[in-house]
């Protein structure tokens, strides 16, 4: 019964929408997918007028299919009632010929809000429903802003305890900040030597570790994940689509049916698969232009059909994208091989083996049919923040910005000229200096600092929840070696 969910490494691993959300990843370590997404589908029609909450319950309802109505319901009442800085909680503002979704204004000041303001919910939700009496120990890496949203949403969250990992070094001062202050006795942090690659293959790493799984399972104890491999990330990003594009019919801009372009910038490629998804539900989306930063895997893999990670990493102003291993893009390679679990697979074994692999014609084919991929370095990141501002008076992110710039670039290469959407992952003032020093040239000072002048230059208001995070006081001091992330979840799990 509702055993709707399947592991993209495995037709054996079926299992229910609640214990896909409670796992967070396969036995095998694949990810979780709704097997015949396909047949789903959201009247278009039936959205208008809708709040984001209505809509939000609509579609999960349709995606969580083992949930009920009403329990769906109190998981969306509880993570959007009074958590965003506005009712709409992804509003649409138009820039230039474009438009821009603003997925910042949640409790952290990025678009992980959204769906990690609800993950929890839908897990202690999961955790009641399949009777689960222990501990579930929440994992996650983080290139930024999962890390902060992660340990927002589960702070002292009945039942469960959260670690994160970030990559020392790797992100922001702000996001650094966020994360080494959280409050809460159930939250962790630790720092790993390394980048977010490691990070998430370290935490992988765990998921599999059939040592470690018994000795949690000898302590009632369960793992589960926090990152977009749990499947119970993803869904809740498929909302904010629909929400953009209604938001557009009922401001004229669109009529209903005609089809739009989102630009969106992507490092683990699950909230430009939340795209995806949504065109699978029926949302008439023309174009997913996937948008990167140096570390352009993705733009070549789109353009060449092959993925290799053996390249060189790249510290950039936009750190949520330093990323070499998309860990979502598994799930869209089980879509686009016609579900080919052995070829899913397969790959991945090559990937995990070799750092690369390469797609058949035929997928790679139908991968160009749905999205465009281009990248954008650091110095035109900055010209398009100047420009930007300079022309509309919008202050853009360091990741917004890439995406801005990739949309023009499509744009100006094909001549498509449907109404587009940007995703607006992040308040600018999370990257202050970079966002700074796009305007104003180079600047000595405290990143802190140096966003009061932002804010006094540009008249743009600084979110509440990130003014004065530089005075709390700092919490979290581990740094580790990845090959003691194991370790260091024996700690939190009190396991000896």
């Amino acid at each position: 019964m509702f055993q709707s969910y399947e592991s993209t490494r495995s037709s054996n691993l079926k299992t229910t929408a609640s214990k896909a959300v409670l796992k967070g990843i396969a036995d095998d370590g694949g990810l979780y997918v709704m097997r015949d997404l396909e047949h789903k589908n959201i009247n278009i029609e039936k959205l208008k007028d809708k709040s984001y909450m209505e809509m939000a319950e609509i579609i999960l309802n349709e995606m969580l299919d083992d949930f009920p109505e009403e329990k769906i319901r109190e998981c969306i009442s509880k993570a959007y009632t009074d958590k965003f800085s506005t009712d709409e909680v992804t509003p649409v503002v138009k820039v230039g010929d474009s438009y821009i979704t603003e997925l910042f204004h949640g409790p952290t000041s990025a678009f992980k809000d959204v769906a990690l303001s609800i993950l929890p919910h839908l897990m202690t939700a999961s955790y009641e429903m399949n009777d689960i009496k222990g501990k579930v120990i929440i994992l996650a890496a983080t290139s930024g802003d999962t890390g902060k949203a992660a340990l927002e949403g589960f702070r002292d969250v009945k039942g469960t305890k959260i670690a994160v990992f970030y990559p020392d070094g790797g992100v922001s001062q702000v996001q650094k900040a966020q994360m080494v202050t959280q409050e809460g006795n159930n939250t962790f942090v630790c720092a790993i030597k390394g980048n977010f690659d490691d990070a998430q293959t370290g935490v992988k790493k765990i998921f599999t570790d059939e040592k470690l799984i018994n000795e949690l399972r000898e302590n009632n104890k369960i793992f589960s994940s926090a990152n977009s491999i749990n499947i119970g990330r993803l869904i809740p990003q498929i909302v904010y689509y629909f929400y953009s594009y209604i938001k557009l019919v009922e401001n004229g801009a669109v009529k209903m049916g005609d089809k739009v372009n989102f630009s969106v910038p992507t490092g683990n490629f699950g909230n430009i698969l939340a795209g995806y998804y949504a065109k699978m539900l029926g949302l008439p989306v023309n174009m997913l232009i996937c948008a990167s930063n140096e570390n352009n895997v993705l733009y070549d893999f789109i353009n060449t059909g092959v993925y290799d990670r053996n390249r060189k990493f790249y510290r950039t102003i936009s750190p949520s994208m330093d990323i070499l291993v998309s860990s979502n893009l598994e799930r869209l390679l089980y879509y686009m091989s016609g579900k080919n679990i052995d070829e899913v697979k397969s790959l991945m074994e090559q990937l995990n083996s070799s750092g690369k692999y390469e797609i058949s014609h035929d997928m790679k084919k139908k991968i160009n049919s749905e999205f465009y991929a281009g990248c954008v370095f650091m110095e035109e990141t900055e010209k398009t923040i100047k420009e930007t501002f300079e022309k509309y008076g919008y202050l853009l992110d360091t990741h917004t910005a890439v995406a801005y710039k990739t949309l023009e670039e499509y744009k100006r290469q094909t001549g498509d000229n449907a109404v587009s959407v940007v995703l607006s992952t992040a308040s600018p003032y999370k990257f202050s200096r970079s966002v700074y020093e796009s305007l104003y040239g180079e600047k000595d000072g405290d990143e802190f600092e140096i966003m009061d002048e932002l804010s006094e230059r540009t008249g743009v208001p600084i979110p509440v929840n990130l003014k004065g995070l530089n005075k709390k006081p700092v919490i979290h001091t581990t740094v580790c070696e990845t090959n003691e992330m194991g370790n260091y979840v024996r700690k939190i799990g009190g396991i000896k």
